[in-house]
């Protein structure tokens, strides 16, 4: 994607994140000067404890740095209160992690629904359901569902916001390969469907062939972003 037409989502400027003081204290982030432009799939890659993590959790408004900046769309994130942040996760962010956090006693229709019933203009939870392949369970409890069908509901109650970014933490990370490849390729479709900036955090290299942009975490910085000009097919990914 040329990222020269194109809109910045993200800008960051020195992001640092220290956790503790003194001799305990942890530098999760060190200084990141990141841009990450609007539409893109992207993938952090790195080992754990490298400060991917953290990076998410301070884009997606979930903590704030200890220094630096980050801008959303020109906005400066890093300047607002806990109020704030939550009406900008509730308007414009759409989280997926490892684990499903499925409300078992709910259905996969009724799991989705607990975000359209507060989220300005969703999909109906029949659409969502049906974006991640999932029509014909729609009343099934996550009980009844395999693990790679959970994440996908869990997608779905994601994106049923229609947010504009949706970041996911080790989203097959449960999950078995053939799982993990249906689980990939309906991030690829919400990327390419609704035109979702897509952030994906992983250890696995092999994901960062579908990605338009991969990003190489290493002790708190970045150690090298690569730009795909050829993407492969989520279905072509060996595990």
């Amino acid at each position: 994607m040329d990222s020269d037409s194109t809109a910045i989502a993200y800008s960051t400027s020195g992001l640092t994140k220290v956790y503790g003081e003194g001799s305990a204290a942890v530098h999760a982030l060190r200084g990141v000067d990141l841009k990450i432009p609007e539409g893109e799939l992207v993938v952090l890659l790195g080992a754990s404890g490298s400060g991917k993590s953290t990076l998410l959790n301070i884009l997606g408004g979930l903590d704030q740095p200890t220094a630096g900046e980050v801008l959303f769309f020109g906005q400066n994130l890093s300047r607002m209160d806990d109020g704030d942040l939550t009406l900008y996760r509730r308007e414009h962010i759409g989280f997926v992690f490892q684990f499903y956090n499925l409300m078992p006693s709910l259905t996969a229709r009724e799991n989705v629904e607990l975000v359209t019933e507060i989220a300005d203009s969703p999909l109906t939870a029949e659409a969502a359901l049906a974006l991640v392949g999932l029509s014909e369970r729609i009343d099934h409890f996550p009980a009844q569902l395999s693990g790679g069908e959970q994440q996908r509901v869990a997608i779905a109650r994601a994106v049923a916001k229609q947010p504009r970014v949706l970041f996911c933490d080790e989203p097959t990370g449960a999950l078995d390969s053939t799982s993990g490849r249906q689980v990939m390729a309906v991030l690829e479709q919400v990327n390419q469907m609704l035109g979702t900036t897509v952030v994906i955090i992983t250890h696995a290299a092999t994901i960062a062939g579908m990605a338009d942009r991969v990003i190489h975490f290493a002790d708190g910085q970045i150690r090298e972003i690569g730009l795909n000009s050829e993407k492969c097919s989520a279905q072509d990914l060996v595990w």
